[in-house]
């Protein structure tokens, strides 16, 4: 899993495995799934991030695996 995130975008992605992305579908305004050719959901890309939240720190974006 990869998470790139691009601040002059104001976008986050989410990237769950390295299979082809063959559609991408904006399931709501701002959040993009993109899937492979099996309809799973291989990405997901946030735009618009510091609007989501406001205080969000992009510099101190931190992963926690459970």
């Amino acid at each position: 899993m990869k998470i790139r995130v691009d601040s002059k975008a104001d976008a986050l992605y989410l990237r769950l495995d390295e299979s082809k992305i063959v559609e991408s579908q904006e399931v709501s305004p701002g959040l993009i799934l993109d899937y492979n050719e099996q309809n799973q959901v291989v990405g997901l890309e946030m735009l618009n991030l510091s609007s989501r939240s406001p205080h969000l720190n992009l510099k101190d974006l931190q992963v926690q695996a459970a």
